[in-house]
C-alpha cells in the first residue's frame, strides 16, 4: 500500500461515499497528505494505531505555521475522518477516531445587506459592467442568491436542463442533496434578461452562466463585480455576494417565515445551522431600536 493508494482510496471515500464537494475532498486529501509526509512510511495498521498525543503533534506543526483557530478546527476535524477510515480499513472494531478536542472557535453573526443595499448592489454591477450582458448575467446570478437563497457554488452549477425556468427551481446542494425554491417574477426575468443577451449558446448540458470566453462563470469573476459594486456604493467588505444568501434568510425570518421552512429553503442539513438567523435578526431589531428610540437619540 503507497501513499498514492492510500490518498486515493480516502479521496474516493470523500467524494463517492461521503459525497463530498469537490473543494472539501481537495482540502481533506492535502490534510492527509501532510499527515502522511510527517509520519515518513504508514500503512492502514500503522495509522489506526495513532492516538490523541499524535494528533496533537501534527496540529502543533500547523500551527507552528502559522493556521488560526478556524483552519485548525477544520484540519482537527479532517484529521479525525481520516483515522477513522484507516480504522476501518484495517479492520479495528469500532472505528472512532481518537478524541481531542478542537479551539474553541467564536462565531459571528452573519452581516445581511438591507433590501435597498441588495438593489442597489445588483444595479450598480449590471451599469458597471464592461459588455451589456455581463452586467444582465451578473445581476441575473445575484437574483439567485438573494431572490432565492442560493449559494453562489448552486446558481453557477445550473446548466441549460433548468430552461425554461418556472414558479419553482430544483436545487443540487451540498453533498448532492435537492431541495425545490421558488421563483419569484423578478428572478425569473432577471435570468430571462440574460438569456436574451448572451452571446453564448445554452444547450440543455452546458453552463446556464458562462464567462467572457464562452467556459463556465467563476465564482471569482461574480466576486470582483460585487466588491467592485460595494466599493461604488460605500459599503462594508461583508457585502459579499454570500451576503446576498443571508439577507434571504434574515428577510424572510423578519416577514414572519418559520424555521422549518427556512431550513428547507436553504438547504441546511441541521435546523441549528437555521437558527443562527433568529440572532441575526434579534440583532437587527436592536439597531433599529438604538436608532429610533429617543432616548438613544438624545
Amino acid at each position: 500500500m503507497t501513499r498514492a493508494d492510500i490518498l486515493e482510496a480516502w479521496g474516493t471515500h470523500l467524494a463517492q461515499g461521503r459525497r463530498r464537494s469537490p473543494h472539501t475532498v481537495r482540502a481533506y486529501v492535502a490534510t492527509a497528505a501532510r499527515l502522511l509526509d510527517a509520519l515518513g512510511d504508514a500503512d492502514w495498521p500503522a495509522l489506526a494505531r495513532l492516538d490523541a498525543a499524535d494528533l496533537r503533534r501534527q496540529l502543533a506543526s500547523r500551527r507552528a505555521e502559522g493556521i488560526g483557530n478556524v483552519a485548525a478546527a477544520r484540519e482537527l476535524s479532517a484529521l479525525k475522518g481520516f483515522l477513522a477510515f484507516a480504522r476501518d480499513r484495517a479492520g479495528v472494531a469500532g472505528a472512532a477516531p481518537p478524541r481531542m478536542r478542537g479551539p474553541r472557535i467564536k462565531k459571528g453573526l452573519p452581516r445581511p445587506v438591507t433590501p435597498d443595499e441588495a438593489i442597489n448592489l445588483m444595479q450598480t454591477v449590471d451599469e458597471d459592467a464592461g459588455e451589456a450582458w455581463i452586467g444582465a448575467r451578473d445581476r441575473a446570478v445575484l437574483l439567485l442568491l438573494y431572490g432565492a437563497g442560493l449559494r453562489i457554488a448552486e446558481a453557477l452549477s445550473l446548466t441549460g436542463a433548468t430552461l425554461p425556468l418556472g414558479e419553482s427551481l430544483t436545487v443540487t446542494g451540498k453533498g448532492g442533496k435537492q431541495r425545490v425554491v421558488p421563483l419569484l417574477p423578478i428572478v425569473r426575468d432577471g435570468v430571462a434578461d440574460y438569456l436574451g443577451k448572451c452571446p453564448w449558446p445554452v444547450a440543455r448540458d452546458t453552463p446556464l452562466f458562462r464567462g467572457a470566453k464562452g467556459g463556465p462563470l467563476s465564482q471569482g469573476m461574480v466576486q470582483k463585480a460585487m466588491a467592485r459594486a460595494r466599493v461604488a456604493l460605500g459599503l462594508p467588505a461583508s457585502a459579499t455576494p454570500h451576503a446576498l444568501r443571508h439577507s434571504f434568510a434574515t428577510h424572510l425570518l423578519g416577514a414572519g417565515a418559520d424555521l422549518r421552512s427556512l431550513q428547507e429553503l436553504l438547504g441546511h442539513a441541521s435546523l441549528g445551522s437555521t437558527q443562527i438567523y433568529t440572532k441575526v435578526d434579534a440583532a437587527t431589531l436592536l439597531d433599529v431600536y438604538r436608532d429610533a428610540h429617543p432616548r438613544e437619540r438624545d
